[in-house]
């Protein structure tokens, strides 16, 4: 293998965007120390457009310009939150995932100015989010309380807390952690309460397929269980062809001793319906346990509800 000698990697431009590159290129230096490295960054149509997704794209939004400077070889490796990576088509023509992050935490956090608990919020709060699976569940769960579409950069969201365009906000834990925002957080959402979007918390290395060179160097980066864990939900999102109006979340997890389980639900916008699926791998690989628990939910009527869903 021949490593390179310089290795640009390519990312969205926002704050937290960029704080993830620099985790990427800490872990690398302490894998190749001789390396070195460029960011590239890049503004996407996702965070130039504040409005409805569905009307760009949905996700791909957060990643068409990044894919075109990898493909083109402009950059010669992505950064992509896999929450942001479309799973109901392939990736771009050239290019593979050469590596999966170990996975930060999947949770989502609520944010209050005075310091109350979700349980604790009085009816008619505006909580500030665009996120329909988080609109479905606070529905399901919590219906006195009124969401507000906000989108935007953490930051951006936190100071449009600040100016009172909302009472509260749900935020994803990792990435408050990532931008060292943590001193914000009122109360962490289990799972449980909030189940997170498939892809929750992980980091992807995309390379262009030709460059085995670069994939042999960054693949070190990968964790094992992490990468079944994101096999296992993209694949369950592939089999489901969800869309970005779809309330639809899930999540894998890798036990010690190595078995892999799956939840994932998907709801009505209005929370009135909620399909819940939960599987053990056992001698199942997590492609096909991803399958699996796609299948179970398309039976309780999964493809009827998101067909009635406009996108």
């Amino acid at each position: 293998m021949s490593t390179p000698e310089l290795i640009r990697i390519v990312s969205r431009d926002s704050p937290m965007a960029l704080a993830q590159v620099e985790r990427v290129r800490a872990e690398l230096a302490v894998l190749h120390p001789g390396i070195r490295t460029e960011v590239i960054p890049v503004k996407t149509t996702g965070d130039k457009w504040m409005g409805d997704l569905s009307q760009v794209e949905g996700k791909g939004a957060f990643t068409k310009e990044v894919d075109a400077a990898l493909v083109a070889g402009e950059a010669d490796l992505a950064v992509h939150c896999v929450k942001d990576v479309p799973a109901d088509r392939p990736l771009p023509a050239g290019t593979t995932f050469a590596a999966f992050l170990k996975r930060d935490d999947i949770r989502d956090a609520l944010i209050h100015p005075d310091g109350l608990t979700l349980d604790q919020l009085p009816a008619g709060t505006r909580i500030g989010t665009s996120s329909v699976r988080r609109i479905a569940q606070l529905a399901a769960s919590h219906p006195h309380l009124d969401c507000v579409p906000m989108r935007g950069n953490a930051n951006r969201r936190l100071d449009k807390l600040a100016a009172g365009e909302a009472g509260a906000l749900l935020l994803a834990l990792s990435g408050l952690e990532r931008i060292g925002r943590t001193d914000v957080i009122t109360e962490i959402l289990s799972a449980e309460v909030m189940c997170p979007p498939i892809g929750a918390g992980i980091l992807a290395l995309q390379c262009r397929e030709g460059d085995t060179d670069l994939i042999d160097t960054v693949s070190g980066l990968g964790d094992p269980d992490t990468h079944r864990e994101a096999t296992a939900e993209r694949m369950f999102l592939h089999v489901l062809q969800g869309h970005c109006n779809s309330p639809i979340a899930g999540y894998a997890t890798a036990e010690r001793s190595g078995d892999l389980s799956l939840r994932a639900c998907v709801f009505t916008p209005d929370g009135k319906t909620v399909l819940n699926a939960h599987e053990w791998a056992g001698p199942l690989d997590p492609a096909t346990l991803g399958t699996s628990v796609a299948v179970a939910l398309l039976r309780q009527g999964a493809r009827d509800l998101i067909d009635s869903i406009a996108h």
